[in-house]
């Protein structure tokens, strides 16, 4: 098992909680954000949030902050967000415009 002082620089995703970096142009770049909550509105650390294109393509993954916070850069459009987690599952779409989406994803036990 690999513990995060083994990993290479830039080979995992970039801390969901971080603030958007300065160089992100919000008129040109169309971000995906939100946090995965269960339901009893407590948020869900360490869910798989992934990115499905309009055709239900599987795009990307990005694993929650322990705040349940994730985010995506992507093109406008409709997309499919579905969370995986051992508190439950759940899935919205967004039809995402430029600037930041904010989005919400509940999961509920299967």
């Amino acid at each position: 098992m690999t513990s995060p002082s083994n990993v290479a620089a830039g080979c995992a995703a970039p801390d969901q909680s971080a603030p958007l970096p300065a160089s992100v142009d919000l008129e040109k770049e169309t971000v995906i954000t939100g946090i995965v909550s269960n339901a009893d509105g407590d948020a869900v650390g360490g869910a798989y949030v992934r990115l499905l294109d309009g055709t239900g393509e599987f795009t990307a993954e990005v694993v929650t902050s322990p705040e349940g916070v994730f985010r995506f850069f992507a093109a406008p459009g409709s997309w499919t967000l579905r969370a995986l987690s051992r508190a439950g599952n759940g899935e919205v779409i967004v039809d995402a415009t430029r600037g930041v989406n904010e989005v919400a994803i509940g999961v509920t036990a299967t």
